[in-house]
């Protein structure tokens, strides 16, 4: 029979694939994000497709008491979560010394505090059933330090640190952690981020639908960590070989931002006699 699972950031990009997967399979499903609107037409979505419950949690992550109203109306509800998806998260571009503090706050806030303050909530009752899995969305911009995203490539770190660690301490007992590292993902995190321009990106994203199926493979497993697509693995054997001061410079190359591509002058073709 199908269990429910809890989706962070189901609104669109890796939440809202990962969700789909849950659907799929037929499990019931708490989907969580900031846009209602967005959280009632995927809800609908799923429940038509699949024949499967999905409520909606309206919720900005970057509020530090969201996590604990979230975990407060479920257990009002007696909404027992199998599978936690901390998928929410966003990103910014530039300079730390010149970027908005709010911002960047916020951003440690979505994705790492309340990350680990809902795998804190959940995980109690997970373990005294024996039963369990948790899905933490880390990146390979984790493995690095990134100059011009630096508070984003900090926060990733902290995922897959957490999470690794998680996953050691609950041999045994049944439950799982998983993080997914992906490299550049086709999501709208990158416009969010103000990335689309990025050299980065100008290399080539993963489908969102891909590095999803990968996660989920992962975490249904019960393994530490999945690495979707071939360039989340070169990626991560490159950082082997390199100093730590080259992984910094090709990391801040990569952040940068290109300059818009210069179109190439018309060239009219002329007839032979010249007019």
């Amino acid at each position: 029979m199908g269990k429910t699972a809890l989706v962070t950031g189901a609104s669109s990009g890796l939440g809202l694939e990962l969700a789909r997967l849950f659907a799929r399979d037929g499990h019931d499903l708490v989907v969580v994000a900031r846009r209602r609107d967005h959280l009632e037409a995927l809800a609908t979505r799923l429940a038509a497709e699949h024949g499967v419950a999905a409520r909606i949690i309206a919720e900005d992550l970057a509020d530090p008491v969201a996590p604990r109203r979230i975990f407060e109306e479920l257990r009002e509800r007696r909404v027992e979560i199998e599978f936690l998806v901390n998928g929410a998260g966003f990103g910014m571009n530039g300079p730390f010394a010149a970027s908005d503090l709010g911002r960047a706050l916020a951003l440690v806030q979505v994705n790492a505090t309340a990350l680990m303050h809902l795998t804190h909530l959940f995980l109690p009752a997970m373990i005294a059933r024996g039963s369990g899995r948790i899905l933490n969305i880390g990146s390979t911009a984790g493995f690095q330090p990134g100059p011009g995203m630096a508070v984003y490539y900090a926060s990733k770190a902290f995922v897959n640190s957490f999470t690794e660690a998680l996953w050691y301490e609950l041999r045994g007992t049944g439950v799982t952690a998983t993080v997914t590292c992906p490299g550049a993902t086709a999501t709208e995190f990158a416009k969010v981020a103000g990335t689309e321009e990025s050299r980065l990106f100008h290399l080539g994203a993963t489908s969102a639908s891909d590095v999803a199926a990968h996660a989920y493979r992962a975490m249904m497993a019960g393994r530490a960590m999945s690495l979707p697509g071939w360039r989340a693995k070169l990626g991560l054997q490159m950082l082997r070989f390199g100093s730590r001061a080259q992984v910094r410079g090709v990391a801040a190359r990569l952040n940068q931002i290109e300059p818009p591509r210069k179109s190439k002058p018309e060239i009219t073709a002329r007839n032979p006699s010249g007019s």
